[in-house]
């Protein structure tokens, strides 16, 4: 698993972790940034992982309205919260990450939804994110 792989799992976690618990995600970011500080052979993926906590912090209203848009049907607060995750951050790396082509984006969200949600949520994320990505 490539460095960035591992960072948007860490990502994702610390997104999922804050929505669930309804914590600041500010908060938890601190919290995890003293963890990994204590893990400096994480480093590499911790930096990465930051960065996306970081532009779904600063750009979090931008973000859920392109969800909003583009979710066809489905409110966000009634997706399941891993789904919301990772949208969150598949959608700040396609338009707020130009290092990121956006079929490797996609894909990467893709993935981690199979991995980690429902059964449908693979192709849920894939579509809301293939729109985005037409429309931006």
């Amino acid at each position: 698993m490539s460095a960035r792989s591992k960072a948007r799992k860490r990502a994702l976690d610390i997104l999922y972790q804050s929505d669930v618990r309804g914590d600041d995600l500010r908060a938890t970011l601190v919290v995890e940034a003293e963890r990994a500080a204590n893990e400096p052979a994480r480093e590499a993926s911790w930096l990465y992982a930051r960065e996306i906590v970081d532009g779904v912090i600063d750009n979090r209203d931008e973000i859920d309205e392109q969800i909003i848009t583009h979710a066809r049907d489905w409110k966000l607060e009634r997706m399941p919260a891993v789904d919301r995750a990772i949208l969150r951050m598949g959608v700040w790396e396609l338009l707020y990450n130009g290092e990121v082509p956006a079929a490797v984006a996609i894909d990467e969200a893709v993935e981690l939804a199979k991995e980690y949600s429902t059964d449908d949520s693979g192709a849920f994320v894939h579509g809301v994110l293939a729109r985005i990505t037409r429309a931006n």
